[in-house]
Parts: structure tokens; sequence; C-alpha cells
């Protein structure tokens, strides 16, 4: 057990739990609900579906690094992955078990470290009003649409005329690869998963958002309370990206940001800029905690 670490006693962890699951039950149960009632949300849905973490993870809580849990409760983590049992004064207590994480996930925490720093140093990109969106829905008479129970607010024809006449710059590798066909070329750069490293900036709502796969790759070395903060932050953005999309989402109950517009434009980039604000106290965050990860290689 390290020397810093922190042991806490049930009175004064269990509390910061059951907060943290109440925090992660609001958004993760809706979407059981509708799952189990064959019901879809475009917008509410995305962070459970295109992203690997179920709610039944995300409920659970993680104190993060050098922190030792006391108490009956606690011994359920026994049986958690990357936990181990230390001994003390206190009884049997629970900790992460920073060694075994840093063997089984050297890759995963040297990719993180890379993305995260490179990010945080490159300068940001305003100008791209969400046009990633409106490129995977072009051509859509002949390739259909991803969002098929969505209609297109502007039409087919509207939608592709917004494409053609914009200059499409888009960075981010998991955004560019649902293009559709006939708009790959239209993007003027040609992001890959190895140039992704090289690519990635902090105005990119994609980018931004994926600071909720990070912490969640990273955990339970990252506090649960980080991972929350990261996952608030992706479904604010997941809003807004719908909200600026070709789709329109009135019966949803939400107003478009009409970026083919001046005046949408503008309304995009201030929020933008002010997600990249959040966004860089988050990545600054979790790169402190990926840098303090012991890295050890299995052979």
């Amino acid at each position: 057990m390290p020397l810093t670490a922190t042991i806490l006693e049930p009175s004064q962890w269990m509390p910061d739990a059951a907060e943290h699951e109440a925090r992660a039950r609001a958004f993760g149960e809706p979407f059981v609900d509708r799952r189990m009632k064959g019901k879809k949300h475009p917008i509410e849905d995305f962070l459970f579906t295109y992203y690997t973490q179920k709610p039944g993870q995300l409920y659970r809580w993680h104190p993060g690094m050098d922190v030792v849990l006391t108490g009956e409760a606690a011994q359920e983590r026994r049986d958690w992955k990357f936990y181990r049992v230390v001994q003390g004064s206190h009884g049997p207590g629970y900790q992460f078990d920073a060694p075994a994480f840093g063997k089984a996930r050297a890759r995963a925490i040297e990719f993180a470290r890379i993305i995260l720093a490179g990010t945080s140093q490159r300068p940001g990109n305003f100008s791209c009003f969400g046009l990633h969106e409106w490129a995977m829905a072009y051509k859509s008479e002949e390739n259909g649409i991803r969002h098929e129970y969505l209609p297109l607010r502007l039409g087919a024809q509207g939608t592709d005329e917004v494409v053609e006449t914009h200059k499409i710059r888009c960075t981010h590798f998991d955004a560019f690869r649902f293009y559709a066909p006939q708009a790959i070329e239209l993007n003027e750069l040609q992001p890959t998963r190895e140039t992704q490293r090289d690519l990635e900036q902090p105005g990119c709502l994609h980018a931004n958002m994926d600071l909720y796969k990070w912490a969640y790759k990273l955990s339970p070395a990252v506090p649960s309370e980080l991972v929350m903060d990261c996952f608030e932050l992706a479904w604010d953005i997941r809003t807004m990206d719908m909200q600026a999309s070709p789709y329109d989402l009135g019966d949803w109950g939400h107003e478009p940001i009409r970026i083919e517009t001046p005046e949408g434009k503008a309304e995009y980039v201030r929020l933008q800029k002010e997600f990249a604000q959040r966004a860089d106290a988050l990545r600054k965050q979790l790169l402190d905690v990926a840098n303090k990860l012991p890295i050890s290689p299995e052979d």
C-alpha cells in the first residue's frame, strides 16, 4: 500500500458511492427502459450505443488511485477487476491495483497519453460547423440515412446542396469513417486510425465527447466523479451535435441550429468554444491520471 494512500471508512465513502450511482442512473435508467420497450432516442441513446461502457458499469463508483475502502460494503470489490485487498490496522481494505492495471492495459494507457497530450497542445479548429453529420447523410436518396426514423430538415436535395457548397475539413477519424461514400473525397483531410494521434484537436466535438471514452478506459484509476463530468460533457455535446445536424428533431423537443445560415454558424461556434473550454479542464485531469499510472507490458 502506498505511503500516501487515503484510508476511508464506510461513513466517508458510501455517501459518495450512492450519490454517484444516483447521478449515473438518471441517464442510464431511461435508456434501459427504452430498450426494454423497443424504443429509440436519437440523442440520449448515443452514449450507451456508440461507446462500449454499459449502464451497469457506469453505475459502479470508483474512488481512483491510492484510496483504500474499508468496511463490509467494500468486500464486493474483492471480485471486481483491478482491485486488490490490503491489510492494515483497519482490517482488510480494497484498493485499485495500479500495477496489475498497468501491466494489462499498457497499450491503452500509452495511446491515451498520446491522444490527450497531443490534443491539448494543438490549436482548435472552430470552422467545421458540424458538417460531418451532413456528410454522413449525403446522397441519401442513393445511400439511405443512418437515422432512418428521422426526417431530413432540408430534404435530400437541400442536404446535398449544403454539403456541396461548404468546405468540409473534419479531423476526426471516428466521424469520417461514417461518411457517405460520395462525401469521402469532399473532405479536405483523409483521417485514418494511424493519423488520429496527429490530427485530434481541441475544437472537435467528437474528440471532446471521446473524453468520456478515455475516462472509462482508464477506469477504475479515474475517479467516478471525473468519469461523470466527462459523460455529461459528452451528453451536452451530442445534443448540440444533433441540433446542428441535417435531421429534424422538432418532434423530440429540439430546435435546430441552422448551420447553413450565418446566424447558425455563429451559434455553433459559440457553443463549440464553450465545450472546448470545459473539455480542456477535463482533458488535463485525465492526462494527469494517465501519466501517474505505471506501465509494465505483459510478456
